[in-house]
């Protein structure tokens, strides 16, 4: 018995062991690019969601739930993450059913333009932080470059055992509990940069999308139509990288055939009401607090025409998680206000430990 204890003991003291050294290893995403922390905020505010929004920034830096909450009672949540591949929307899409019953999912068309992984950066922000679950090893199967190392997404100190001497302060002080660092999903930019002058778009040889994309938006559709889900396709405001009018056709058509709605902002840009030189933050790429403000009004009106999206500001159980999400933007907007009139830029993009 003696020995078993011990066994047993040794055992438990090296998966132990493991766990702290990967909990210490793993980025923290406390600082520049704080989009690796999205994917994984998401649990922490799932199971009350009426609408959820999947995509890449189009949606994480564009769209404001704070708003659909308050002009709609709409409650949302944005899954997002750095270019977000669209099998990688359908794998975050299908995990998200298990711990939400929407009525509405929304779709970012933008990732149609790729059909094959583009770098393991983007897949580590996207998939590291999921939950251990097969359909975390299905999008790891299929979003992994031939030289990553599968396996390290589901031990990740395979990948990060060698991070020792890159260790901040914020890996010790975050080892057990991670900052948050979004508004349900979304990441917010105070400051302002207007567009110049955008270039004509280059032609492209070949418009058409690839058939791996096709096949998991219609994944997507299939799924949604299962759980009796309205889908809706959305093309978002930004005025580069290009969405040529090929590839809005080819939406459009997708949309027609299987009677969805596809609300292109790009083609309502006067109804929404944006002004490119104080509505971005970046020269026209995404939008600012003001810009997504605007879109997330012009989105909900949308979304609430067809009736089966309940207003739930008057459920106690809601107003307690919105009252907090409401402090938690006021509290970053008024301290990247702050910012930008002493300083001249934003520096908090994250929630972190803004007093509220």
């Amino acid at each position: 018995m003696k020995k078993w204890a011990a066994a047993i003991t040794a055992i438990a003291v090296t998966i132990a062991s493991l766990w702290f050294l990967t909990r210490l290893l793993e980025p923290k995403y406390t600082t520049r690019p704080v989009e690796g922390a999205l994917t994984g905020e998401y649990y922490d505010q799932s199971g009350y969601n009426d609408v959820l929004i999947i995509g890449d920034c189009e949606v994480y830096e564009n769209i404001s739930p704070i708003t659909l909450w308050r002009e709609y009672g709409i409650s949302s949540y944005i899954r997002g993450s750095s270019q977000q591949l669209v099998w990688q929307s359908y794998y975050l899409l299908e995990e998200a059913l298990k711990y939400d019953k929407p009525k509405v999912v929304v779709w970012s068309v933008l990732a149609m333009v790729y059909d094959t992984p583009q770098k393991e950066a983007y897949n580590r922000m996207t998939i590291d932080g999921m939950r251990l679950s097969p359909l975390k090893w299905a999008n790891v199967q299929a979003s992994a470059l031939p030289q990553e190392e599968k396996l390290s997404y589901v031990f990740p100190l395979l990948r990060y055992h060698d991070r020792w001497q890159e260790l901040t302060k914020d890996d010790f002080r975050y080892i057990f509990r991670r900052p948050q660092v979004s508004v349900a999903g979304y990441m917010m930019r105070s400051d302002s940069l207007g567009s110049g002058r955008i270039p004509d778009p280059p032609r492209l040889a070949d418009y058409t999308f690839g058939d791996t994309a096709w096949l998991y938006l219609e994944k997507m559709r299939q799924l949604c139509e299962k759980e009796n889900i309205r889908f809706v396709l959305l093309k978002a405001p930004s005025l580069y990288p290009p969405w040529y009018a090929e590839y809005n056709q080819q939406i459009a058509d997708y949309a027609a055939k299987h009677n969805l709605a596809y609300y292109n902002a790009l083609e309502e840009q006067e109804a929404i009401g944006l002004d490119w030189q104080t509505d971005t933050y970046d020269g026209g790429l995404h939008l600012n607090l003001s810009g997504s403000e605007k879109c997330a009004a012009w989105l909900g009106e949308k979304l609430t025409a067809s009736g089966d999206i309940p207003d739930r500001r008057s459920d106690s159980k809601y107003t307690e998680i919105w009252q907090k999400n409401e402090a938690a933007y006021d509290a970053l907007a008024a301290t990247q206000a702050e910012e930008l009139r002493t300083e001249g830029k934003v520096e908090t993009i994250m929630i972190g430990e803004i007093p509220q």
